[in-house]
């Protein structure tokens, strides 16, 4: 149901005389507020998505092929974390060069331009 349909049903409520004047604005602020924090996580979610797409290897933060260096830069967090983060992963499970090396063929390098299908 769209916002726009509820906020209608809500004011034929109000006018049916099945809620108060205090309790339709209660309700409508409520749904505004949700309507509020939906929109909040769309965008947080498309920022990520651009975050990811604009991913590239590092030319100049790298000790293999700059993956780390380009993680740095895309989630703002130290390339020295990811390294022990991989290597951690590496260690452990088994599947953190995996990962690495996926991202070494999949990830352009900085300077590239991205392709668009």
């Amino acid at each position: 149901m769209m916002i726009a349909d509820e906020i209608k049903r809500l004011h034929e409520l109000h006018q049916a005389g099945a809620l108060s004047d205090a309790e339709f604005e209660q309700a409508k602020a409520r749904l505004l507020s949700t309507a509020n924090i939906r929109l909040d996580k769309d965008a947080s979610s498309s920022r990520f998505a651009g975050d990811l797409n604009s991913l590239r290897r590092s030319r100049t933060d790298r000790w293999l092929s700059g993956v780390c260096g380009g993680l740095a830069v895309a989630t703002r967090v130290d390339s020295w974390v990811w390294r022990l983060l991989f290597a951690l992963l590496t260690l452990t499970f088994g599947f953190g060069a995996v990962i690495y090396l996926l991202l070494w063929i999949f990830v352009p390098e900085e300077g590239v331009p991205a392709t668009t299908d």
